[in-house]
Formats: C-alpha cells, structure tokens, sequence
C-alpha cells in the first residue's frame, strides 16, 4: 500500500507534470518527501504568489496546467493573487496547499481558514481531499477543469493527517475527448455575412491564441486576404510584419488601428474574451458583428454580435476559410492607407537619443536584439501600452503580457516560468521599478536555478502609470512617487549581474552583451514618461484622424 502524498505525486505524474512551485510547510512534510522520491522537481521559491505567477505561466505556454504548492493559512491566501491571474488570463493552473489535521486536532484555530470558500470565487474547482481514496478522481477533475475551454486555475486542499493515511487506489489515466463544432448552419451564416460586406475586417482575441487556431488562421487570411488586428493578449497570433496587419487594439479608442475599426461594415471576432477592455463598442445598425468563440457571446450594452458561431474555434476558423470565397466587391483601400500611417508613425522615436530613455526606443531596441522566438515577459505599468502598441510579434506567446487582471509583479515569476519551459530560447522581463521590487526576491530563484535571464527595470522612481492617469486628470503630482535601492548592487547582492547604460545609444550594445553571457543579468534603465500624455491622447489620436 502507497500512503496518500504518494498517490497525489503518482497522479500529478499520471497528468505529465514535470515541476511543482512553491513554499511548502510542515502540514506538506508528507507530500515534500513524495515529491523528493518522485521525478518531478521542486522549483522553491522566496514567495507563494510568485510560485503561483510561474505555475500559471507555464499553463499558458503549455496549454498544461501548471502546479503551485503552498502550506495553510498566510501561505494558501499568498496564492489569491496568483488564483486571479489564472483565472481571468485564461492560464490552467492547479493549487495544492496543506491543512491541519481534519480528524483531531490539538491547535485550536490557529492558522487556520477556510481556503476551500476563499478560492471558491477565484477558481473553476476548488475541494478538500478529505480521503485517499478520493485523490485520483479529484486530481483528474482538477487538471480536466484547468485545461478544459475556457481554461483556468482549480485548487486542492491536502490535509496533514490524510497525507499519510494507506490507500490502494491508483491514478485515473487522461480520457480522450474532443471540443464540440460549431453547428453548419451557424457557419454558412457567418460566411454570407463575410461575403456580403464590402470592408470585412478580423479580430483576433485571447481566446484564439492557441496553435492549432493560429495555423487555421493563416490559412483563411491567406487564401481571402482580408486585414486583421488583435488586441493585447491575441498578440502573435499571426505575424504582425504581415501586410495585412493594422495594429493592435493597445489604447481604449483613437487610434490608427480605431480607425479601420470605424470603417468596417462587418468585423470577425476570432476568440474574443471579456476579460480584456472592448477594442471597439457595437452602435445599432453600424455593423455586422460575428463572435466565433468556445463560448456564447457575454452580451451587453457595446457588445451584441448578430451572428454567433459557437464551437471549436480552429475548427470554425477552418471551415470559414472553405465557405467563403474573396469577393471583387470587397474594398480595403481605406485600410491600407492605416497600415502605412501606422507603420511610419511606429518608427518615431526609435532612435530617440533623450536619456533618460523613451519607451520606443526601448521597444525597437529590444526587437533588434531579440529573435522571432524569443520571449518578453511584461509586469505592469505604462511601459505596457508601448510594447502592446509598437512592439511587432511574429510567433505566438512571444510577448506576455497580462491584460486580464494586469497585476504588477508578475514580470521576473513569468520570466522564470518561461525559461524552464523553453530553456533554448533567450527571454528577457521587463518590468518598472515599482512592479519589480513586489517580487524582486525572486532573483535569488532564478540564480539558484543556474537560469539564463535578462531583467531590464525601466526605472523613473514612481507609480508611473497611475502618475500619467493622475496628470491626465489635470490632478496635481500627489502619492506616486518613491525610492529605489541602486538596483545594480541590489542585482549584485543577490549573484546576479547589475547594469546601467550611461546614455541611450548604450543601451542596445549592452543588451546584446548581456543576452549572449549565461546567468542572471539585470538591467536599469532609466525612463522618461514625461511626454506619454500628450502622444497618446493628443498627438496619436490627431494623426490617425488625419488618415483620409
């Protein structure tokens, strides 16, 4: 007979996971020594909610849920932020966190919570395992609801004294089973509508950034050529060096991209999830609106698709790309004329020699030094809107970013996460000051690992982007700004390498150096947002107005 961690670490095992991380404490000291006889590897962290960021990372770029451990009380509430993340990213993620004895107790109420109803609201299944033998059905039911559309974070609760308890039961081995397909006739709707508009436009969403998705997608803008844009978490989905791409939907409106967005008669919603803002809002009569998703249409007052295709969404993608034929009435003059406004007005500033730095600058230099396979993780912060905007990706997941919950502090977690997953590919994080010093510690996880990162902290000593919004206001300077240690012996205490660049035009050599040197290299990177203001809300909008 095998004790229950044993069976749990069979399961996960049973499930293809190959790294678990976390904190543990001595309510996991059961599941630590299963876990240390197994084959899976530990990946220990200075803090839960980064374990949880990596373990959600590594479900986005896997499509596998990710596994996070934490013990009980202040330890499982450390993952309430990494559960949202998760959740509202999309990302299939599973929690196990400990728990006192349920049987008998001599400790009163001491740590103690109820995290099984604390998660409830954050993740897609949350239980207790309140018996050995229960463990195989509730693991595959976790990992099955993580990974099933639309994937998500689930959570399991091991109690110290059913870790130990002896059990014959044995995992439950993956089902096969396949996503439903849209109904025909759902299909043959959508494909008149396609056809019978004069300036069809495609949206690509979160939802569609799967491989399969992105390879019907190809397909079908191949073979009619109608133009496409995405919005932040749809990024890399296709090529954006495309011709036929015409931008992302990074601003809330008056944007190139907004333009085109108003003069289509019929836009193709490839994968739109809620969670991310409206790239455009629906007004009665203006267009025709097709929501091809996993799910039905969320509908409310801006957004009320008039043709749902329901189902698998590679599937739809697919079978749209054989029953539309690219019509001689279809017109994208005007939208060509986008694509070349936006493709000169995304050169400005890229050989801006201000020092501090301006963020476009800092985004083109990045693209040249960076392979189409290469990926940047973004924390949170005003830096965000420039790589979303500016930044042209080729491959999908190249660019993470988190446009869900947009929590900050995720950047270097992501980063860590990325590099074990795709250890032969560089990746750099980017992250401000601010979000970077919430997890910080994480240095130290990413040097014991022996890992291969660049960190570049655009540091302009604030809350920046909450600086912006404040100024935007007309509210005076009030709370936003703060100190910072000399990040380059910070990034030294640790084991790291620290740099900073004396001007901008030393920035890109310095990148480069440090992106062909193995280890840990942080960057600080002074910024200058001082002039974002006036180019996004006045400058950007009054040259895409000017696009005739």
């Amino acid at each position: 007979m095998a004790k229950a961690s044993d069976l749990l670490v069979a399961a996960l095992q049973a499930e293809g996971v190959e790294h678990v991380f976390g904190i543990p404490g001595e309510e996991n000291l059961d599941l630590l020594e299963s876990l240390r006889t197994s084959g899976i590897q530990l990946v220990l962290t200075r803090h839960e909610q980064a374990a949880g960021f990596m373990a959600a990372t590594c479900g986005r770029l896997t499509g596998r849920a990710g596994v996070c451990l934490s013990t009980l009380g202040p330890g499982a509430t450390n993952l309430v932020t990494a559960a949202a993340y998760a959740q509202l990213g999309a990302m299939p993620m599973l929690m196990i966190t400990g728990q006192k004895p349920i049987r008998s107790s001599r400790q009163g109420h001491f740590q103690i919570i109820d995290v099984v109803d604390t998660l409830r609201p954050l993740t897609k299944y949350t239980r207790q395992l309140v018996s050995a033998d229960s463990i195989p059905a509730r693991v595959r039911e976790a990992f099955r609801r993580a990974e099933e559309e639309r994937p998500g974070a689930t959570h399991l609760e091991l109690p110290q004294d059913i870790a130990g308890d002896p059990t014959d039961a044995v995992p439950i081995a993956k089902s096969y089973s396949r996503r439903p397909v849209a109904e025909h006739k759902a299909i043959a709707r959508a494909a008149e509508a396609i056809a019978a508009a004069r300036h069809p436009l495609l949206m690509i969403g979160a939802g569609a950034n799967r491989k399969t998705t992105a390879r019907a997608l190809r397909v079908l803008v191949d073979r009619l050529g109608i133009p496409f844009f995405s919005t932040q978490m749809g990024k890399g989905v296709l090529d954006e060096t495309d011709p036929l791409w015409i931008g992302t939907a990074a601003l809330s409106d008056h944007d190139y991209v907004h333009r085109a967005i108003d003069a289509a008669d019929c836009i193709v919603n490839i994968g739109h999830d809620v969670i991310e803002k409206p790239p455009f809002f629906m007004r009665k009569g203006r267009r025709t609106v097709i929501h091809v998703n996993y799910d039905s249409a969320e509908v409310d007052a801006v957004y009320f698709p008039q043709v749902e295709v329901v189902g698998d969404i590679a599937d739809a993608v697919w079978r749209l790309a054989e029953a539309v034929e690219p019509q001689p009435h279809w017109d994208f003059a005007f939208f060509d004329r986008v694509r070349t406004a936006l493709c000169a007005q995304l050169q400005e500033r890229t050989r801006d020699e201000r020092f501090p730095m301006a963020c476009q600058r800092i985004v083109a230099d990045l693209a040249q030094a960076l392979g189409p396979d290469d990926i940047t993780c973004l924390d949170n912060g005003l830096y965000k809107l420039w790589f979303a905007r500016n930044h042209r990706c080729r491959r999908p997941n190249t660019l993470l970013l988190d446009n869900a919950l947009a929590t900050m502090g995720a950047g270097l977690p992501s980063a860590i996460a990325a590099k074990i997953v795709h250890p032969g590919r560089k990746v750099v994080a980017v992250c401000g000051d601010g979000g970077f010093m919430m997890n910080s510690q994480e240095l130290e996880t990413a040097v014991r690992m022996g890992l291969d990162l660049v960190v570049l902290v655009l540091r302009d000593d604030a809350y920046g982007m909450i600086k912006w919004k404040q100024a935007h206001e007309d509210y005076p300077n009030f709370g936003m700004d703060l100190g910072n240690p000399d990040f380059v012996k910070y990034a030294e205490s640790y084991g790291a390498r620290g740099h900073r660049p004396a001007s901008a035009a030393a920035f890109l050599p310095m990148l480069r150096e440090t992106l062909a040197t193995p280890g840990i290299d942080l960057i600080d990177v002074p910024v200058d947002y001082g002039d974002d203001d006036r180019l996004l809300n006045e400058e950007i909008p009054r040259l895409s107005a000017a696009v005739e």
